[in-house]
């Protein structure tokens, strides 16, 4: 258990440390330059991320609560959203004139769809706090970066073609996630 906190805190700090210690942040940019500091905070959230699948995998899963039947449908709806959010916020979308933060809403949508079909510590533990960090992250970033200044609409050619990319990347990941997870869906 204590890898899967170490790698959430670390991913927690080391994206919410540009809103938190914004002048810290600017100091480390001019002494090393805007590559090394990227390719530090790169390095620190690959580290993270591989202390967050060690520490579940090394969790012997343990019921918390009863997942409803119906709790995996959900998690599959909430996951294509998850998907189509992601590849909105690479692009210029009308998405994106509705929400500001589409990578960290969908993160949240997909820890919400997590918990619908997981009802185990490891999963309680990672989901629940995946989603609480996104919604501070959005909250950091507001403030960080002031009044939002909704991007002009583009054709919805763009939004028909981020909804079918955002189907291939979650039909894809779908048939991927046992190798992944280690979990079947079906």
């Amino acid at each position: 258990m204590a890898l899967l906190i170490l790698g959430l805190l670390l991913w927690t700090c080391i994206h919410l440390f540009p809103s938190i210690a914004k002048g810290k942040r600017e100091l480390i940019i001019s002494k090393t330059g805007l590559g090394p500091y990227k390719g530090l905070f790169a390095l620190l959230i690959l580290s993270s991320v591989v202390l967050i699948v060690l520490g579940w995998r090394s969790i012997d899963p343990t019921s918390v609560y009863l997942p409803q039947y119906w709790g995996k449908h959900v998690t599959f709806i909430l996951v294509l959203l998850t998907f189509i959010l992601f590849v909105a916020a690479r692009g210029k979308t009308n998405i994106k004139r509705v929400l500001r933060h589409p990578q960290l809403t969908g993160l949240v949508l997909w820890s919400i769809g997590h918990l619908f079909a997981n009802g185990d510590n490891r999963s309680l533990i990672l989901f629940s706090w995946l989603a609480v960090w996104a919604i501070l992250e959005m909250i950091m970033i507001n403030r960080r970066e002031g009044e939002w200044q909704k991007p002009e609409p583009v054709p919805v050619k763009s939004d028909v073609i981020t909804v079918i990319a955002g189907c291939v990347v979650y039909g894809i990941l779908f048939a991927l996630h046992p190798y992944l997870s280690g979990i079947k869906l079906i």
